[in-house]
């Protein structure tokens, strides 16, 4: 391609590329989704939904962008691990990030009228996103367990504050009920008033999704007409623990990506 005088505005760019050797986590939140989960009418606390529609377009991240190793989820956030490996990019933040967020909202998008059929958007949704740096694989699974976490002690809230709500309280009544108690007081409370045993609440809610590779069996007929069984790969959604070490000894791989 023939130069122009004009080239030198390249020099103008940042280089923004990330440290070497290092866990990559991508991390989308969605912007302004409680007005967005308001306007469609999301069921409270949990509308499956949103949650398997945001697990779709993660998968569909996953299957365009090959670096990614795990992906976790819940509510309206999804991470994104990178390999310590990857050269995606040449490791530069802005077109890492860029193309994760575009390619989730535009899955999101895409995917709506499969999960939302009879509910037109009113609007389109907005993500935004960063990339943070854990130069350790405990870092990382801090992390991640931070994120599980959270998604246990919001939940827990969340379903005791609409229960509360739906069996007739206002919000502010609500609010008050729950105002200084434990996880423990939460578990009693939605036990002996609302007959509701949180542990056996789907694991999606109480734990969020895990995203990993592996490989499944697909059965199929070859031209003799003789059904052959082949690997193939596939992304699967998980509902596990990530906190303790079951998840991390029964895939020792991912820590070595």
């Amino acid at each position: 391609m023939a130069k122009s005088k004009y080239e030198y505005v390249k020099f103008f760019e940042k280089d923004d590329s990330l440290l070497k050797n290092t866990w990559m986590v991508v991390r989308i939140d969605g912007r302004g989704f409680h007005k967005f989960t308001a306007a469609h009418s999301f069921q409270k606390p949990n509308d499956p939904r949103g949650l398997s529609l945001m697990n779709r377009a993660a998968q569909e991240v996953m299957l365009q962008v090959h670096d990614i190793i795990l992906g976790y989820g819940e509510s309206d956030e999804y991470s994104f691990v990178l390999s310590k490996k990857t050269s995606l990019y040449n490791r530069r933040e802005s077109k890492i990030c860029s193309t994760v967020v575009s390619l989730f909202t535009a899955n999101y998008l895409f995917y709506w009228k499969e999960y939302f059929p009879d509910l037109p958007l009113q609007y389109p949704p907005c993500f935004d996103g960063r990339i943070v740096l854990y130069p350790s694989d405990e870092n990382l699974r801090d992390y991640l367990s931070w994120r599980q976490a959270d998604c246990h002690i919001n939940n827990l809230y969340n379903t005791c504050f609409w229960t509360i709500v739906q069996s007739g309280k206002t919000e502010t009544e609500a609010e008050a009920e729950l105002r200084g108690t434990v996880s423990s007081q939460k578990n009693e409370l939605l036990f002996t008033k609302y007959g509701i045993n949180y542990s056996t609440l789907p694991a999606m809610y109480r734990r969020g999704s895990v995203l990993v590779r592996d490989k499944i069996d697909v059965h199929t007929t070859n031209s003799s007409g003789k059904e052959v069984t082949r690997k193939k790969s596939a992304i699967l959604i998980l509902h596990d623990d990530i906190i303790g070490n079951a998840f991390w000894k029964e895939r020792k791989h991912l820590l070595m990506s």
